[in-house]
């Protein structure tokens, strides 16, 4: 069985390159425009892992966090946080707030994939 992944930025083509650098690895991926359609797509699938952006428009990034974090549902799925954002603020904001991992755009594909498979084996 795949393991599932929900992906979570308003740009179509970080959406894209995200999609298909981890559909290449033999995921599933499954993409929302922003943290609203994330929430509204959690109950459709069992998730293994979310990868969000934060700058987002309707739920940013740190609110679809911590509301997965405070779902008794969906706490445990791990979070990795891609991001434009990448001052100290923002990553200890966004680790606080729930995530495991943060990861700067513009991004390697090969440090993503290996960011997913520390918590996908």
């Amino acid at each position: 069985m795949k393991k599932s992944i929900l992906v979570a930025d308003d740009s179509p083509t970080i959406r894209k390159f995200v999609s298909f650098t981890l559909a290449a690895r033999g995921f599933k991926i499954t993409s929302a425009n922003d943290g609203m359609e994330a929430l509204e797509l959690l109950p459709s699938e069992k998730f293994d892992l979310i990868i969000t952006d934060l700058n987002m428009p309707n739920i940013d990034g740190f609110e679809f966090i911590r509301t997965v974090r405070q779902s008794d549902e969906y706490r445990n799925i791990p979070i990795i946080i891609l991001s434009s954002l990448g001052g100290d603020s923002d990553i200890d904001e966004g680790l606080s707030c729930g995530a495991n991992s943060y990861l700067r755009k513009p991004f390697d594909p090969n440090r993503i994939a290996y960011e997913v498979s520390k918590y996908l084996n």
